[in-house]
């Protein structure tokens, strides 16, 4: 009443008399619309209905739904039924399949008692399953720590070992033996032995200079 009462003093305020419209007939669309929008505001914590054609799905969404239920003597839409839903408001079917979604749950409290007994929560419940914020900030230390371990050893290989390290372990996809044969101009063989070699050059100056790590980034 107070939400119609509202628009109804809209519509008092916004009437233009020297409009051919009556006042009865302006005001009916001011009071409909501050009680829909009040609906709207209340049926979730979840904002409903952001754009006109989802106000007009929210509002008329059960009434195709029973139409169409009656006459086809059964309960429930099928894709077929959304898409005739959707093809009449204007609407994508998805936004249809959300709002039947909407509509058929209840919003409910996590502080809600639940279990026999009545002594928990929805809340206790609830599982994290982020990272402990320690471990996020240990794991993002460890992780610079080895990307300058890795760094000041590849500085100790020379330019084409370089290569072939960074684009044959380095990179997301991986270059073959054959393509770095081809671009440094050597056979794809020779390339895996520069490879071994270069690896075994890694692996002893991170074992060298961080033993806590022996065999952390590199793999035989």
């Amino acid at each position: 009443i107070q939400e119609g009462n509202i628009g109804l003093m809209q519509a008092a305020n916004r009437f233009d008399p020297e409009r051919d419209i009556r006042f009865s007939t302006y005001a009916t669309w001011w009071i409909r619309s501050c009680i829909q929008d009040y609906v709207l505001r209340n049926w979730s914590i979840v904002r409903t209905g952001t754009t006109a054609a989802q106000k007009s799905l929210f509002f008329n969404f059960r009434r195709l739904r029973a139409k169409i239920e009656g006459n086809q003597e059964k309960e429930g839409l099928n894709n077929k039924d959304r898409k005739k839903i959707a093809k009449e408001l204007g609407v994508k079917v998805k936004e249809v399949e959300a709002m039947e979604g909407r509509l058929a749950a209840n919003d409910q409290s996590l502080n809600g008692f639940v279990g026999e007994d009545g002594n928990a929560e929805r809340l206790d419940f609830l599982v994290d399953e982020n990272q402990d914020p320690e471990k996020t900030v240990i794991g993002m230390k460890d992780s610079q720590a080895r990307s300058k371990w890795l760094s000041d050893a590849l500085s100790k290989l020379t330019d084409r070992e370089q290569k072939i390290i960074k684009e044959r372990h380095l990179t997301y996809d991986g270059v073959t033996l054959e393509k770095l044969g081809n671009d440094l101009g050597v056979s794809k063989e020779r390339v895996r032995q520069l490879e071994q070699r270069a690896m075994m050059k890694l692996k002893t100056t991170l074992q060298k200079e961080t033993p806590d790590v022996r065999n952390f980034f590199l793999e035989e």
